[in-house]
């Protein structure tokens, strides 16, 4: 998704003040790069000088830590939801398909607090969006409704690869008779279409809980346990193509997982983990505040948020078939401050903790040390509202955006100003530590 520079923080801050909320949206900020340029100017590397080297690169060593626990969190519950669809395949039922759904959920909370570890490092970029890519127009993957809104111009959004063995694109056919791991990540924008996704995390949210036909109702997708069964009872046809869309798709995602969890283990050399902790210290403290803006600003607080506020677009919350958007946004915002305070709760519920930039700003200026602290705790607590929304009084995501909700939508608002305040603070703690100016070079890249 696009991002913008840190230094939009004050833009987006003004836009959010004054831009009512369902008008048009504003054009796209410029693409910005994933990483973070080297600095370079002799003033910054002074400013950097009176960091104490051995504590700036532990930090750094423990980021790549905090980094290899994660992905590994992530790829053991991406393997027990491997395991839970396995289930629903062998004996379709209710009991099995709300097994593999509470998989699913429980797999989005490591992975979530994985993004920040996304930006300023291209590796996790790159290799984002066969996991997480979204909206997507699910007419490309399965049955839909017959009023089913998709992305304009999209030559695919009917193309229904599970009814079809082949499909048409424009003027291309496209054989899609071997539902494999292979084929599908080779059918990701599809037709130049960002809409066009087949692979990743909400590929099998889709084909767990179906599309939510309610809108900005009550209620997330239904889809029926019988949507896998072969014979007597089967609903949604192409039952077979179904079972082996799920499972491939299921399988392609625990072997990126995989890839990206060796990518982080300790003591590979050749992996990325390796040539991060061989850079200056400098740069690793860099990568780590730039995630965590990144992260905070441009694809938080304004492609997740914003964009579905301003327009009440239910096709915009990112886990929209399940209504699962409250715990994605708070479980992003979790990483941002695991990553500040050097600290992250693991899976088996144990706690991995080390230095920290907390620590080393702290040291360098125990003020803005503080402000951030208390920026990111402020942040939490505004996304606990809109898990409390969602868990305690039944109104989710795509309730609160509502055009008919002022209340929900102040919700929404005010998340999202904690988080472009919270934004200003990471700025000014790379000041504090030396580090110069955080905004990303395009690197000729388009996002």
């Amino acid at each position: 998704m696009p991002r913008l520079p840190l230094a939009a923080a004050s833009l987006l801050a003004l836009s959010i003040a004054l831009a009512g909320c369902g008008e048009d949206k504003q054009p796209a900020a410029p693409a910005q790069s994933a990483t973070p340029a080297a600095q370079t100017s002799a003033p910054a590397v002074a400013a950097a000088a009176h960091l104490d080297p051995a504590a700036a690169k532990a930090v750094v060593g423990h980021y790549a830590e905090l980094a290899g626990a994660v992905f590994a969190d992530a790829l053991s519950s991406g393997q027990h939801l491997q395991q839970a669809v396995d289930a629903l395949l062998a004996a379709p039922s209710a009991t099995t398909l709300q097994a593999a759904r509470e998989a699913w959920l429980a797999a989005r909370v490591p992975y979530m607090q994985s993004e920040v570890f996304r930006f300023g490092n291209p590796v996790v970029d790159e290799w984002e969006g066969q996991l997480n890519a979204w909206p997507l127009d699910e007419g490309l993957i399965d049955y839909v409704a017959a009023d089913y809104q998709a992305a304009l111009g999209n030559p695919g959004a009917t193309a229904n690869i599970i009814a079809n063995p082949s499909i048409q694109i424009g003027e291309d056919k496209v054989d899609v008779s071997q539902i494999t791991g292979e084929l599908l990540a080779s059918l990701n924008e599809l037709g130049g279409s960002e809409a066009n996704v087949a692979t990743g995390y909400h590929t099998i949210e889709f084909l767990l809980w179906g599309q939510d036909l309610n809108g900005s109702n009550p209620g997330a997708g239904n889809r029926p346990a019988s949507d896998y069964l072969i014979g007597d009872g089967a609903t949604g046809g192409h039952n077979e193509r179904r079972r082996e869309y799920l499972k491939a798709v299921t399988a392609l995602l625990v072997h990126d997982l995989e890839y990206m969890a060796g990518q982080w283990q300790a003591g590979v050399a050749g992996n990325y983990r390796a040539s991060l902790e061989a850079e200056p210290a400098e740069n690793g403290l860099r990568k780590m505040l730039f995630g965590m803006g990144s992260l905070s600003l441009g694809e938080l607080a304004g492609e997740r948020m914003k964009v579905a506020l301003e327009a009440n677009s239910t096709e915009d919350e990112q886990d929209c078939f399940s209504d699962n958007t409250h715990h994605s946004h708070f479980y992003d915002a979790l990483g941002i401050r695991n990553v500040f305070l050097g600290e992250y709760r693991r899976a088996d519920g144990s706690v991995l903790g080390g230095p920290s930039l907390a620590d080393l700003l702290a040291k360098a200026d125990a003020q803005t040390a503080g402000t951030l602290r208390a920026d990111l705790d402020a942040s939490q607590a505004a996304l606990q509202k809109l898990v409390d929304s969602a868990e305690k009084d039944g109104v989710h995501f795509d309730q609160l955006i509502a055009a008919d909700n002022p209340a929900g939508q102040q919700l929404v608002r005010d998340a999202i100003a904690a988080l472009v305040k919270q934004t200003g603070a990471i700025e000014q703690a790379a000041s504090k530590l030396g580090l110069g100016d955080l905004n990303p070079d395009t690197a000729n890249h388009q996002f």
